[in-house]
């Protein structure tokens, strides 16, 4: 098979080869479960990688690398010019739109480096379509302070907005970035950009006070209640107990069936199962931990739905005020 003819994740497997069982073994520490499965599959599906293979696909992933390098160094147009002197015009434009694409770089990166306040005060007044977008675009500190100094009935039509965002054109993008900086984004693509979107705003509704919280919340469970629950299964993860302090941890372990206690530890961190251990006694510990030697294998699905069983508990709890979860934006209450 010639190399140009190799889909990203063969290139990734011939790589994984060529670099050694050692090297490969530390990347995939840095991988998802699933990224881990597919790159073994493709690995053995590999009866043979010859060197001309190897060759081209360690050429590639050294101009890539470089190219990377010419990026954080000086942005894309620096890039851009170093890659045209060294190889010719077209041989750069291939290299940084494949790593632009791979490295997902995108606009407003000017926004992430300002002032949220002096963010707020430009976007405030605009339609709320449009201050979702920014937002979607922003790290998820900045935005929760922007969301949380918006009006309460303009914070969960953001918040809707968010999370039902899916693509927008790279016209409106560069068009809303333009004004919001006058200048034309450097990081376009002639592919839609993916923004926005459940993760999205879960991720910004962590940073916001349990008010603002609330409030966005119990507006969405009005008008889109599936989005709202779905909005709250992902607020809080099931490696998230690690941030409770010991009597909130306590408090869930008395509500929590065992099963799904011994199910959801099966494949837990250490410091997961270090924290929920600590916060019980020594003999339903050993019950716990002899249970879970005697479990044998488990199925991923059946880990994850206990673990969610959990998460339904803690959120049950904090709900009713006995637990705290811990957020940003300043949440002085004390139970």
């Amino acid at each position: 098979m010639a190399t140009h003819e190799l889909t990203g994740k063969q290139k990734a497997a011939v790589l994984l080869i060529a670099m050694g069982p050692e090297f490969s073994a530390e990347v995939f520490k840095h991988l998802r479960e699933d990224e881990i499965e597919e790159l073994t599959l493709e690995i053995a599906a590999f009866r043979r990688v010859t060197p001309d293979m190897t060759n081209s696909v360690l050429k590639e992933f050294q101009e890539l690398w470089v190219a990377h390098e010419y990026i954080t160094q000086g942005g894309i147009h620096y890039a851009k010019d170093v890659l045209e002197k060294a190889l010719g015009e077209q041989r750069a434009r291939e290299i940084i739109n494949r790593l632009t694409a791979s490295l997902q770089v995108r606009p407003f990166e000017f926004a992430r480096k300002a002032d949220p306040t002096q963010i707020f005060n430009f976007i405030q007044n605009e339609h709320p379509q449009t201050i979702a977008l920014v937002l979607s675009y922003l790290n998820p500190e900045q935005a929760a302070m922007i969301l949380s100094s918006l009006p309460t009935e303009q914070q969960v039509d953001v918040a809707r907005r968010i999370a039902l965002m899916e693509s927008t054109s790279p016209d409106v993008i560069h068009s809303v970035e333009r004004v919001l900086e006058q200048r034309l984004s450097t990081m376009a693509t002639f592919n839609y950009e993916e923004v926005g979107g459940i993760q999205s705003v879960v991720a910004i509704l962590n940073g916001v006070d349990r008010s603002t919280e609330k409030a966005i919340l119990e507006g969405l469970e009005l008008t889109e209640p599936e989005l709202a629950e779905e909005i709250k299964k992902r607020m809080f993860v099931f490696e998230d107990i690690v941030t409770l302090d010991d009597r909130s941890i306590q408090r869930v372990i008395r509500d929590v069936d065992n099963v799904d206690l011994q199910m959801a530890l099966k494949v837990a961190s250490e410091e997961v199962k270090e924290a929920i251990f600590r916060n019980m006694s020594s003999r339903m510990r050993e019950m716990i931990q002899e249970e879970m030697q005697y479990m044998g294998p488990v199925r991923i699905r059946d880990v994850e739905e206990a673990q969610m069983r959990i998460v339904a508990v803690v959120r049950r709890l904090e709900e009713m005020g006995e637990i705290i979860i811990s957020r940003g934006g300043g949440d002085e209450i004390v139970v």
